[in-house]
This record gives C-alpha cells, structure tokens and sequence, in this order.
C-alpha cells in the first residue's frame, strides 16, 4: 500500500509549482547552474531561487557540486538528478522498441516504411500550421511543433542571419539509440517542412552532446535570366 501511495504523490512537471518547473526546464537546458544564474533567468532573487532549490533538492530532483573560482566560499553549481530527468517525455521507448523488434523480425523493410509514414504525417501537419508566415516565424513555429512532441525545443536567430533550433530533450531517445531511422526520419521532417532552408544538424545527442541542434539557412532564391 505504501508503495503505491509514493507512486501517485510522485511529482510531474505538470503538478510542480510553475517557478520549481522552471528550475527544472532551465537545469535540463543548460546541464548545470549557479543559483545566481538561475535567479537571472527566470527574473527572480537569488534568496527565492534557493529556497525553491532547498525544496527541490530534499525531493530529490535537484543535487549539486562545488566548484571553486578563486578566493572566497565555493559556488554550488546544480544539475538534475536521474529522477527528475525522468519527468521529462521519453514517449514510452520500451514498449516502441519492442513493437518494432517484432516488426523487424517479420520484415526488416517494415521499420523503414513505419518512420517514413510518420515523417510524412509530421510534414502535412507542420505545413499546414507553417501556411502563410515569414520564413522567421516559420522556423519559430517549427520549434513550437517541437516542443509540443516532447522535445522542449527553441529557436535564436544568430547575428549572421541564421536560425538555430535546440531541442533539449529526445522524446525518443531510447528508440533513437537503437534505430537510426529515428534520428535520419526527425532531420528529413525538417527538411521536407521548411524547404526553402538549409538545414543542417550540428549537435547530436547520440554522439553525445547535451541536446540536438539544427542550424537553419535561408536559401538564396536564383535571379531569373532577363
């Protein structure tokens, strides 16, 4: 009985309180902060931020290490724990794994066909939400799409006039580790939304990078012959 009752106290991010969810987002972006960082982030004092760390560490979602930058107390620098890592999507890799060990087995083609078909669904629906934006507000959208799938995704234009898309979490990690169809099939969905760029990735989580990155350009339009 005990057991149980853990389990359905157990936070998500959708029961955590908006500011300790923040936190968590901020940490599992950046891969480790000071608490003077993340007060500047989220607009907030630093006095406030460590209580909500204290908060978060005694649940266990939050740890920290000290690192020292010359003279004077070392800085706590935190990072999330495994259990909080957890709250993040994984969008249920076990179960897909197993689902499409067994269609390998029976068609080694299948699997190659089943990401396709997927990629061509999150194509005609990026399309449809793309439909009459700027090229900015396309890539920006396209983060939106990202972030709904579970990938807490987000864009910056960069001063030479390009467009950086960082997904910081891999809602299919699992099935990603195991088939590079998954990897190959999320790059191809971009490239087939937003056709009029160049999109290249340029951090790879599989290779083992904190988050996935596409650096995205616009494509020079030809100048028609008089």
């Amino acid at each position: 009985m005990s057991t149980l009752m853990e389990e359905l106290a157990a936070p998500t991010l959708s029961t955590l309180a908006p500011t300790r969810r923040q936190i968590l987002e901020s940490l599992k972006k950046r891969g480790e902060l000071g608490a003077d960082d993340l007060a500047e982030q989220l607009d907030l004092t630093t006095s406030g931020i460590r209580q909500h760390l204290v908060g978060l560490t005694s649940d266990g979602l939050v740890a920290h290490r000290q690192v020292r930058e010359g003279p004077g107390r070392p800085k706590h620098c935190y990072h999330l724990t495994a259990a909080a890592d957890a709250l993040f999507p994984r969008a249920y890799s076990d179960l897909t794994n197993e689902l499409l060990g067994y269609a390998s087995d029976d068609d080694p083609e299948l699997v190659e066909r089943l990401f396709d078909r997927r990629r061509k669904r999150r194509v005609d629906d990026a399309r449809a939400r793309l439909a009459g934006k700027t090229f900015e507000e396309k890539v920006e959208e396209l983060a939106h799409i990202l972030d709904e799938d579970g990938y807490l995704a987000d864009f910056e234009v960069r001063p030479d006039g390009t467009y950086l898309i960082t997904e910081h979490n891999c809602a299919i990690l699992g099935v990603a580790r195991r088939y590079g169809q998954a990897c190959s099939s999320e790059i191809g969905f971009l490239r087939e939304a937003l056709p009029e760029a160049t999109i290249e990735r340029i951090q790879h989580m599989i290779a083992g990078a904190h988050s996935c990155a596409y650096e995205v350009k616009p494509k020079q339009r030809r100048r028609r012959r008089a």
